[in-house]
């Protein structure tokens, strides 16, 4: 038997009309342990790199975390990936709320879809009855219709719909799945409008095992509690009115213009009222007892809702306030368009209006106002209609296609991926490797367990080491004691951050678990729900596989550089690991060439950025190691970064 999973995956060809339930090799968890590390390694295994992203053979992977539909509390996390079209690259997303407890409940740890189907569809799953719907009398629905007619036509309100909507359809690079508004951003939306698959809708019935219930039972009730009662894990922002953090600090319109004193006590109490006024209840994610979402209910709007910073972008992007991302995130939600990146593409657009790199003639009959400005672009975008063809590919692909000068507006994006707004001044070197080398969409789904910055009075220190639970190893206390400005402490301490940053969020998307009750939230006041000391205990318990800290380290090893070696394969390297030119305003090109080289070495990788055959074979990857040799991306007798020739000639640098 096994537990915690449930040894099986649903395979689907929508090209063929075939619906395989596969047995898994159990083997398989106790290297990768599940959600992205799994789907990569099937990406690995059945995606050769040569495949177009948009063709029928490229997969669209919904993969359960090991832990979704057990006790543990706040594991639920799905990890939707594929080949991304937007760069060529694995495309990784993450989505919440109900879905993934009831795929596992369903029996199924993992959906693999192939293929194209004639018109549109939809997979209807219910335990082991599962069926290819035609879909088509929902084809331009948007996401809260195409949930509501598929749980009427199931006859089943309690069915979980991950639908996409007009965006996906039309394959917008920044169309997401949603499923409950828990959505799965970019990248994977337009694979699945690719695939002509409308939705999942899934329904689970079956128990899911564990392997000692007693011993779990009793510790996720204690974890239960302490999560509801810490006050560093879950998102603040649902609770905590005071936003002056990311409207002084992070940048406006096109990611241009700080506004340092835009907070004020005045405004703070305007847009609580703004909010309790039409906050219609607080809900949260599968097994969770943190609520993270303000259901809103808008005048002359249905009910949506936001975490986090998404209820910032829209009016951020337009120097707008509050209200108008009241008025316009459920619309913008329903066309299945991503927070995060569609007010950015729509500010850049507006910004080469105004440079005359784009005209009037660009936008005809689009409103003088604004709001009405990003109302119009919204519904071009989602429909690929007019210049929303060009938008709806993202800035990077929109300025290539646009050219007369428009790559120089393309200033926040980092492998083709639009970045949180934020331009600061002097060069931090950890966030510099984390940006520049991440092979997620943004630096929120790699930094967390170290604090951004450095605490200056001894006693506030003292008392944040005194509860930092999570950190892994004494040298990281150390390197905390004696830091005291942002950018100043050894290129040894910056990579080893970057790399236990890492990890943390390696083993969330494995595990299941929400970054927020986790890898997220150790860089505030010191206390997260889970870390590396007792994630193996409850690994143990679930699954009856006996883990340690060094064996959990090992499997974010591996799930790490399985990922790095399949975005190798499909054509990275390191001139692509750049954040963005103005990210910072002071830079210095060769120490940070002298400090990614260094974190390569760290990783086992090649001056080039690609893990070696021995890195690869120590983590049981060497068939992935002979994949690349087999296709002249390795040798078999590199050496590790710091030992390369190249790196020899780099100048010693130091900030």
């Amino acid at each position: 038997m096994r537990y915690a999973e449930t040894g099986f995956q649903l395979e689907v060809d929508l090209s063929k009309g075939s619906i395989d339930k596969v047995e898994t090799d159990p083997r398989d968890t106790a290297l990768f342990l599940g959600g992205n590390a799994m789907d990569a390694k099937l990406l690995f295994d059945r995606v050769p790199p040569e495949t177009d992203p948009w063709s029928p053979d490229n997969l669209l992977i919904f993969g359960n975390g090991l832990l979704n539909g057990t006790p543990v509390p706040g594991a639920n996390r799905v990890s939707v990936d594929t080949i991304a079209p937007v760069n060529g690259l694995m495309g990784h997303s993450l989505m919440g709320g109900f879905f993934g407890a009831e795929m596992k409940m369903a029996g199924y740890d993992r959906i693999a879809i192939r293929g194209e189907a004639p018109d549109l569809v939809y997979l209807a799953i219910h335990n082991d009855k599962v069926e290819i719907r035609d879909a088509r009398h929902l084809r331009g629905k948007g996401m809260y219709d195409t949930q509501r007619l598929i749980q009427e036509e199931l006859n089943d309100k309690r069915a979980w719909v991950a639908a996409i909507g007009p965006a996906g359809e039309h394959r917008v690079m920044m169309a997401s799945i949603d499923c409950g508004n828990s959505s799965a951003a970019r990248t994977v939306g337009p694979v699945m409008g690719a695939k002509k698959l409308k939705a999942v809708a899934i329904r689970g019935t079956k128990d899911v095992h564990i392997a000692h219930p007693a011993e779990l039972w009793e510790m996720c009730s204690r974890l239960r509690k302490e999560l509801d009662a810490n006050p560093n894990v879950g998102d603040w922002m649902a609770v905590d009115e005071d936003d002056s953090f990311h409207h002084n600090n992070f940048s406006w319109g096109n990611a241009r213009i700080r506004r340092k004193t835009f907070w004020s006590s005045t405004l703070e109490e305007r847009w609580r009222n703004l909010k309790y006024d039409h906050l219609s209840r607080q809900t949260g994610c599968w097994n969770c007892p943190k609520a993270c979402h303000n259901v809103i209910h808008w005048p002359g709007r249905r009910r949506f809702s936001y975490k986090c910073y998404g209820k910032d972008t829209y009016h951020m992007a337009s120097f707008q306030e509050l209200d108008f991302t009241y008025e316009i995130l459920g619309v913008a939600q329903d066309l299945g368009l991503d927070s995060y990146s569609t007010p950015q593409v729509i500010a850049f657009a507006l910004e080469l209006l105004d440079a005359g790199i784009l005209t009037e003639k660009d936008f005809p009959e689009m409103p003088s106002d604004v709001r009405g400005r990003f109302y119009y672009l919204i519904d071009k975008i989602a429909h690929r209609e007019g210049i929303g063809d060009i938008l709806a590919d993202g800035v990077s692909r929109a300025a290539e296609r646009i050219g007369k000068g428009a790559e120089k507006f393309d200033h926040n994006t980092v492998k083709k991926f639009e970045q949180l707004p934020i331009k600061l001044g002097k060069l931090n070197p950890a966030y510099f490797l984390m940006i520049a080398t991440g092979e997620d969409m943004a630096i929120t789904q790699i930094e967390g367990s170290f604090p951004q910055d450095p605490i200056t009075d001894p006693e506030l220190k003292e008392e944040f080491i005194s509860k930092w639970v999570a950190v892994p190893d004494k040298k990281f206390v150390e390197w905390f004691r004696q830091w005291e400005k942002r950018d100043q402490l050894p290129d040894e301490a910056m990579v080893a951050i970057v790399d236990w940053n890492e990890c943390m969020h390696y083993l969330d998307d494995a595990l299941g678990f929400c970054g927020f009750v986790s890898s997220f939230r150790g860089q505030f006041g010191g206390t997260t729900g889970y870390h590396v000391w007792n994630m193996p205990k409850v690994i143990t318990y679930a699954t009856g596989i006996e883990f340690d800290k060094d064996r959990l380290w090992e499997c974010f090893q591996r799930n790490r550089n399985l990922i790095r070696a399949l975005n190798n394969r499909l054509g990275l390297r390191r001139h692509m690991e750049r954040p963005p030119e103005d990210h910072w305003a002071v830079r210095n090109e060769e120490y940070e060439q002298q400090l990614l080289t260094k974190y390569y070495d760290f990783k086992g990788w090649t001056f080039d950025g690609i893990p070696t055959k021995e890195t690869l074979e120590k983590l049981s990857l060497g068939y992935v190691a002979e994949d690349l040799i087999q296709r002249g991306i390795l040798t078999g007798h590199e050496v590790t970064a710091l030992h390369d020739a190249r790196a020899k000639k780099e100048k010693a640098v130091t900030l």
